[in-house]
């Protein structure tokens, strides 16, 4: 647990360091005292010190001015709590400071910790998020023109006209994965700090998807454990029989995890709930209704994770007709599967296509932010002693 003797100072230069991500974190006094419960002193320091690029203990140990015996300690410690990736590589092993969202803060709920107040940290990691949505945090995450996140369809829902591709198909993309885990969620564990329970009875542990490089990461510090292809598609048919929404990254190329998200804990689809409409990228498709045989039963409109359908009574309140809030609609077909009359398809709608890879999606945000120079600069400094063996 870190123990900051004046966090308005110690934690400046790790806050400065963070909020070079795409995500950064907004500083504020909740923000300060999440920090000094994740990051000790030594942590908070070698963190703030980290290139935006992965590194190897020597070039740590240059931009820290510590030894590779002091510094590497520290880096497993890091390591071991999800503050920093460890990458091995042929006889290398690289690091990775971990963004707080989406980093530090999930991997904080994503094992049972013995070493940190829990408590306290899913109250204050709630209300960071949510306080002052439009200033705060909730800006800071959804209010870049292109998310983080994407949303994927229900394939047993797109008609027959319509082409899936493999980026858009969560069994296609954890078929091509090289490796897979299966981990606790974040959200859900966090709710039940807070004395909150899952409303659909979405399951806390064996439920959110980590795919590759991350996967590898996570099942070797602890925080998921590896699955195979056939175990990992029992998961996301798991989740549709529960009517959850699958989230991934928006990228075409190999995405590092598939969450399966519900409308009462998940903060991505909690931001969307909140106003931020955009805040998730939605699927190729969108959700359409057959009014002459709808019955206007509501159960589609329970089962939406974002509040997209509602309800309105019709010929003198008389019958119920279904309302689709066409701008919200994530087109994932969550809410297909309950509807008694089958009276509700999926259609195809022109969506833009998502970066081809994580970096480019990286550098699109930063660039939307107007925060791509030090990336930029920090790419050309690596190239630099690296080429020059310093």
């Amino acid at each position: 647990m870190g123990h900051h003797l004046d966090g308005k100072n110690t934690l400046v230069p790790l806050i400065d360091r963070l909020n070079k991500y795409p995500i950064g974190l907004f500083d504020n006094d909740k923000l300060r005292r999440i920090l000094e419960l994740l990051f000790s002193e030594k942590e908070a320091f070698v963190a703030s010190r980290f290139p935006l690029e992965e590194a190897t203990l020597p070039e740590l140990c240059r931009q820290t001015g510590l030894t590779a015996e002091s510094l590497l300690p520290i880096l497993e410690q890091m390591a071991d709590k999800g503050l920093v990736m460890d990458l091995p590589y042929n006889d290398m092993t690289y690091y990775l400071l971990m963004p707080g969202l989406i980093g530090f803060f999930e991997f904080t709920f994503m094992k049972q910790r013995a070493d940190l107040p829990v408590e306290e940290l899913a109250r204050l990691m709630t209300e960071y998020l949510y306080d002052d949505p439009e200033q705060g945090q909730g800006r800071e995450f959804f209010g870049s023109k292109t998310p983080l996140t994407r949303s994927l369809t229900y394939e047993e829902h797109i008609p027959v006209s319509s082409v899936i591709t493999s980026y858009e198909s969560a069994r296609e993309i954890i078929r091509q994965a090289d490796f897979g885990a299966v981990g606790m969620c974040y959200c859900r564990h966090k709710k039940e700090h807070l004395n909150d329970n899952c409303k659909k009875g979405a399951p806390t542990k064996g439920i959110c998807i980590s795919l590759g490089t991350a996967a590898k990461f996570m099942a070797r510090r602890g925080f998921a454990e590896q699955r195979s292809t056939e175990e990992l598609l029992a998961v996301i048919d798991r989740a549709r029989g529960l009517h959850l929404t699958h989230i991934t990254d928006n990228i075409r190329h190999k995405p590092s995890f598939i969450c399966n998200c519900c409308s009462c804990c998940c903060e991505l689809l909690g931001g969307i709930r909140q106003g931020f409409i955009n805040g998730v990228a939605k699927a190729a498709f969108m959700v359409k209704v057959d009014q002459e045989t709808c019955v206007g039963c509501g159960l589609c409109a329970k089962a939406c994770n974002i509040a997209a359908l509602g309800t309105e009574m019709i010929d003198g309140n008389k019958k119920s007709s279904l309302t689709i809030r066409e701008d919200m609609c994530l087109g994932c077909g969550a809410c297909i599967g309950t509807c008694p009359t089958s009276s509700l398809s999926l259609t195809s709608v022109v969506r833009p296509r998502p970066p081809e890879k994580k970096k480019d999606l990286f550098i699109k945000i930063l660039k939307e932010k107007k925060r791509f120079t030090p990336f930029l600069i920090s790419g050309i400094r690596k190239k630099i002693r690296r080429a020059f063996g310093y």
